[in-house]
């Protein structure tokens, strides 16, 4: 299996090689030249597969001639073995259609440690076979932050430096970053968005004074390893709920559009998905781009899902390139104008493309704390609010009542008590193995929202690559 840039002018990639690059030369997004594509028996086989074995199936082929199928699953085995619930991913049912599945069992509390406890595997056991050094460059809106932090702490080769906005994340998501004092992770709050943090991550993977000294890789969803891993756990909820005989809907809280695009991938792999349902709070970028093919930029507005707090959404691109018949010269040149004027038009086979798969709703605040009160008054379930999101909009969807509709529930509802607890009137408690959070010792630095001088922190405190 090799991987291409969507932007069209970067060498081809293998797996080991796009997992430790991370965004392409060129500024795209490395996808598979082509997609595998299992069939309705093979799909069948998976069922009743443990977490780690569907896991080495689904994602098999995508590693093709860089990892073999026994090393695949030690790796799956050791990073799926950290989560508290057997299942890794259980699913619970709302009632008749709706059903949750929870993706907040991992070390952080947050879907993302589904991909980053097996990225952190990934990262060691391929720079054990080069004998480099990593420096790995994040921004995150709040989850992504912990989990890549948590699944690369004190791990040798590695440095993270994780951006995140200051003010801009709940108390819990800056903590589960802030106190992991391991000596190779570097806490960074800047003053300004999360998508001005994205933007210097961006900025320094095309920095040649940067990407001359240091190895930089990434571990956001522009990272194909990172997305990867989250396309298993769609298999996983629809082979319980009838797959591959019966079609299942998915409700995705969007921000980034990493976990949703997993989605399209299972699809393109040949699971049975009736559709798939982008859900954004009043940050509706996305919303706006595939309802009425408006991609552009507004202020952004801080809600109490911050993670969703976002105007630029990265994984897009690997959509439109897709949708867009997978021309990476008319993929750069959309981009390189939407970079200028913060502005996009769909085209007509990206707009049609996208309608065939996708639906999307915009849910504001109200209809969060509402969503939050129905779980909590009608099916004993508390919710985070980025999950609210989901939820509200899987209810409000069209689709068939004999259709399963699975609302992804990223993060644990204590990661945001104080939004919980006013809409619910519950104020939900941390897990017994994160208990001691708020007695822990933080350690991060402040620095203003400047790219010169993030860059030249990095560079202070990296280890230059050996290559």
């Amino acid at each position: 299996m090799d991987y291409i840039s969507t932007r069209g002018s970067a060498p081809a990639l293998d797996f080991q090689g796009v997992t430790l690059a991370g965004l392409a030369p060129d500024g795209g997004l490395f996808v598979p030249r082509q997609w595998p594509r299992f069939s309705p028996e093979e799909i069948a086989s998976f069922t009743g597969l443990p977490y780690a074995e569907l896991a080495t199936q689904v994602m098999l082929p995508f590693v093709s001639g860089s990892l073999d199928e026994a090393t695949l699953r030690d790796l799956c085995h050791r990073g799926y073995g950290r989560f508290a619930h057997e299942a890794v991913t259980p699913l619970r049912q709302f009632d008749q259609q709706h059903w949750l599945l929870e993706l907040f069992h991992g070390p952080t509390l947050a879907f993302k440690d589904v991909a980053l406890q097996l990225l952190g595997l990934l990262f060691e056991t391929f720079l054990a076979r080069s004998n480099d050094h990593l420096t790995i460059v994040g921004a995150t809106s709040g989850d992504t932050g912990s989990a890549a932090i948590d699944a690369v702490a004190g791990r040798e080769r590695v440095d993270v430096f994780m951006l995140h906005p200051k003010g801009r994340v709940s108390e819990v998501q800056r903590r589960q970053m802030t106190t992991v004092l391991a000596p190779n992770v570097y806490n960074i709050a800047i003053d300004g968005s999360f998508d001005d943090a994205q933007a210097m991550v961006k900025r320094m993977f095309g920095d040649t004074a940067m990407t001359g000294t240091y190895r930089i890789s990434a571990v956001n969803s522009i990272n194909w390893a990172r997305l990867m891993a989250q396309v298993v756990y769609y298999f996983a909820a629809a082979l319980q709920l009838g797959a591959p005989a019966r079609k299942v809907a998915f409700s995705v809280p969007t921000g980034n559009f990493g976990d949703v695009f997993a989605g399209y991938v299972a699809s393109k792999m040949g699971l049975p998905i009736e559709r798939l349902i982008v859900a954004t709070n009043v940050n509706d970028i996305l919303h706006r781009a595939l309802a009425q093919g408006d991609y552009s930029t507004g202020t952004v507005t801080p809600t109490d899902a911050p993670s969703m707090d976002i105007q630029v959404s990265s994984n897009f691109e690997r959509l439109l390139f897709d949708l867009g018949g997978c021309d990476g010269s008319a993929m750069a040149e959309q981009m390189r104008a939407f970079e200028a004027s913060k502005a996009m038009r769909l085209s007509h086979a990206q707009r049609e493309g996208g309608a065939a798969l996708f639906t999307s709703a915009r849910v504001d605040a109200a209809e969060t704390a509402e969503a939050m009160r129905w779980a909590a008054d009608r099916c004993g379930e508390l919710i985070d609010p980025h999950t609210a999101i989901g939820l509200h909009a899987a209810r409000r969807a069209a689709i068939d009542s004999h259709v399963p509709v699975v609302t992804l529930a990223t993060a644990h509802p204590a990661k945001f008590p104080d939004a919980v607890e006013r809409a619910t009137g519950m104020r939900p408690a941390l897990p017994t193995r994160v208990g001691d959070l708020f007695e822990r010792e933080e350690r991060y630095v402040e620095l203003p929202g400047e790219y010169e001088a993030v860059a030249a922190y990095v560079a202070e405190h990296a280890t230059p690559s050996s290559a």
